[in-house]
């Protein structure tokens, strides 16, 4: 009776084209450790499946500083992809850009810049002037771009956010959570690997090119966790006088990406160490199995009026399944499919989902979908399948 009722419910979604995503059904560890942090706001995060692994105050709006700069990058490398322009394009600083105070590369109005060397200033220096600069290249202003901004957040679900500039630099109502700081750290590391070639640098330049001629300018990373932690990839550190010292900070060991988040740390060196807690935290108590491959056959589904009666179904991607280390039960599965398809049916069609499960609560699921495309049934092949029949 479940499996019917599963099989309805799912249909109905098909045919809507509705999808479940994976944060739909995220899970959360208890925290079993306090870690005395001395951040107002924290979170761990595993950075494959989305799970909260340690969280203190996470949903609490605060300031972000320059961490904001996460989402800028992540609409400038969503922006390369999607064919809005070519790294090698030239951006122009206009005067608001160059205005801007705080962290900068000191570009001047008129300058002009690739969009690689400006995304590149903004991931290693965080520099304002450069990200105010790809703000108005992508979106004609710094106030279009912050629209964008914000859509981007209610896309992700980003409930404690809303930016009013581009850069993170103390404005009224400029605000997000450690939470939803993580989201978008986990949406543009997971999404734009190749970030990791700027956040791991620790120092490079750039050539000014102004109406008084070429100087190099030297850039350092202002993530001071890619020289102190094994593994570090990033990402973004912040610090103004209201959001204090704020970094969203991620590493890989083994396999297993961990972002960790903290925000209005009271000194510099302090959001290092306990970014490096929480991440510590994170490796020595879990880690990361492979499940099934992307292309596993899961088994048939029946095709009513299909030039085929069955369609093989197989899983639509990898999955990873964290589990605690101390943990000794191995996680189980569930496949849910639908009961027919009816042709014509395309290569691709989602028709159910396989489910994993650790000690009875669910650690993950993956789409299961057709491995081919099935043709309506023509009149010979009915014809043939007729006297078949009868013979």
């Amino acid at each position: 009776m479940k499996k019917r009722l599963w099989a309805a419910v799912l249909a109905v979604l098909l045919c809507m084209g509705t999808t479940v995503s994976a944060d739909a059904a995220e899970k959360q560890y208890e925290n079993l450790t306090d870690l005395g942090l001395q951040s107002k706001s924290a979170i761990l995060v595993d950075g494959e499946t989305g799970t909260i692994l340690y969280e203190q105050n996470s949903h609490t709006a605060l300031p972000p500083a320059s961490v904001t700069k996460v989402m800028t990058l992540l609409l400038i490398y969503e922006g390369e992809r999607d064919g809005k322009f070519k790294w090698s394009d030239p951006v122009q600083v206009s005067e608001h850009a160059a205005s801007m105070g705080g962290s900068q590369v000191f570009l001047e109005e008129g300058e002009t810049q690739t969009a690689a060397e400006m995304t590149k200033c903004i991931a290693i220096a965080s520099a304002n002037d450069a990200a105010v600069a790809m703000a108005e290249f992508l979106a004609g202003s710094e106030e279009a771009f912050v629209q964008k901004m914000n859509e981007r957040a209610a896309e992700l679900g980003m409930e404690d956010t809303h930016f009013v500039n581009a850069c993170g630099l103390d404005t009224e109502g400029h605000l997000t959570s450690a939470y939803d700081i993580a989201r978008m750290s986990r949406e543009l590391m997971h999404n734009f690997p190749d970030i990791q070639k700027y956040t791991t640098t620790w120092q490079d330049s750039i050539v000014h090119k102004t109406r008084k001629g070429e100087t190099e300018f030297g850039l350092t990373n202002t993530n001071k966790l890619i020289k102190w932690y094994q593994g570090a990839t990033g990402l973004k550190t912040g610090s103004t006088g209201k959001a204090l010292y704020c970094l969203s900070g991620t590493a890989e060991r083994d396999g297993m990406e961990l972002i960790a988040v903290v925000m209005a740390a009271p000194d510099f060196k302090l959001r290092f160490r306990e970014v490096m807690t929480l991440l510590d935290y994170g490796f020595a108590n879990y880690t990361i199995e492979k499940g099934r491959e992307k292309g596993y056959v899961v088994g048939k589904v029946p095709v009513e009026k299909g030039m085929l009666d069955t369609v093989e179904v197989v899983t639509a991607e990898d999955i990873s399944v964290l589990v605690p280390k101390e943990s000794e039960k191995e996680w189980e599965t569930k496949t849910e499919l639908i009961s027919a398809l009816e042709a014509p049916v395309k290569s691709g069609t989602k028709v159910g989902e396989m489910i994993y499960f650790l000690e009875g609560e669910e650690v993950g699921r993956v789409d299961v979908e057709t491995s081919i495309a099935v043709d309506k049934v023509n009149v010979n092949t009915m014809l043939c399948r007729m006297l078949k029949k009868w013979c």
